[in-house]
């Protein structure tokens, strides 16, 4: 649902789907770290495949691995002290 966008569109998708989440139940999967950080619950979906079997895992994510997760998403593999300090803001103001 989010494809195409990011920055501020990303921010503005992400606070309506928190807004609309306070009424009834979303379920979100996002690759954008402006919509993700406006949940109010965090899942990491990983999927793996061997030969003609695919696994998907869903994993339910506390507050300081929604953070981390984040703060990937925000800068890559690579986890800097800014990127988690802007995931860790992002978290908590929700």
């Amino acid at each position: 649902m989010d494809v195409g966008i990011g920055g501020g569109v990303a921010k503005i998708v992400g606070e309506l789907l928190r807004k609309l989440g306070e009424r009834t139940q979303i379920l979100c999967v996002t690759h954008q770290a402006q919509v993700a950080g406006q949940g109010h619950h965090h899942f990491f979906v990983s999927k793996s495949s061997e030969k003609n079997s695919t696994l998907t895992q869903i994993t339910e994510l506390n507050e300081e691995a929604a953070v981390k997760e984040i703060a990937r998403m925000l800068g890559g593999n690579d986890f800097s002290e800014e990127s988690l300090a802007h995931a860790e803001q992002m978290v908590a103001s929700n």
